[in-house]
């Protein structure tokens, strides 16, 4: 049930107290949802700055290294030209001359599709919930002494509306750059192949890492706008707790008997 159904569900069935009651409550525990969206995209930020330090050094390196063709004496040996010590002390990404992609490699492309389809669920949902609440907000407008925070509640909305359109926009461009890895074929081979010719894979690297750059920076634009709400939802819980006590102190009460 979404913040909006609540609202409206206690405006038509228990008048302003039953509607009170559900907007403290949505203010409390939204609150202190949003403490979380507000530090947790930073995270996702700092690991898709490393993906991206990683496909940098391995587009440097191969850029310029010249293919070996030397035979070596162990399929786990790894090879010196595919090799960047950066991207092995970032991600832990080793190519090996008797195997193909490497296993970090795979985990970063899985990593993104999963962080992509959290990112674009979360965003449209998100998007729908706003679209409701700036709706059940026009509720609160019959209340003259919550007339100081409506701009406090509608900036909340309008911050978490914009979180939104982020949100589904980092998914689409995490989805994408994994899908521009995954035309990638990484074994020594092909990568060799490459490195002797037009050296596709390097520029193919850097294009995907414009993607999560910008990705990472959506993330922290998003967390900043909902920790711009934690001064803001305080404000209105406040404001609307003390309605709600003065309109419970008028309701009169039944006698017994």
């Amino acid at each position: 049930m979404t913040d909006t159904d609540r609202e409206t569900r206690g405006a038509s069935t228990g008048g302003p107290t039953a509607l009170l009651d559900a907007i403290t409550n949505l203010a409390r525990f939204h609150s202190e949802h949003e403490r979380f969206y507000s530090s947790a995209p930073l995270e996702t930020a700092l690991r898709l700055q490393r993906h991206a330090r990683t496909l940098h050094a391995l587009a440097d390196r191969w850029a310029s290294v010249e293919p070996v063709t030397d035979v070596v004496a162990s399929p786990y040996q790894g090879p010196d030209d595919l090799n960047s010590e950066a991207a092995i002390a970032l991600d832990g990404a080793l190519f090996m001359e008797g195997e193909g992609r490497p296993v970090e490699i795979e985990a970063m492309i899985a990593e993104l599709r999963a962080a992509g389809a959290g990112f674009a669920a979360g965003g449209d949902w998100l998007a729908t919930a706003m679209e409701s609440s700036w709706h059940a907000a026009g509720s609160l407008l019959e209340f003259d002494v919550l007339a100081d925070v409506f701009g406090e509640r509608h900036r909340i909305i309008a911050n978490d509306w914009l979180a939104a359109r982020m949100q589904t926009l980092i998914g689409r461009l995490l989805e994408r750059a994994a899908e521009m890895l995954d035309c990638i074929d990484f074994t020594p081979a092909a990568l060799r192949v490459d490195l002797a010719g037009d050296r596709v894979v390097p520029r193919r690297l850097r294009s995907t890492t414009e993607l999560l750059a910008r990705a990472a920076d959506l993330c922290g634009e998003s967390a900043r706008l909902v920790h711009d709400n934690e001064r803001r939802w305080r404000v209105f819980r406040e404001c609307a707790a003390d309605l709600l006590e003065t309109v419970r102190g008028q309701v009169p009460t039944t006698p017994a008997g």
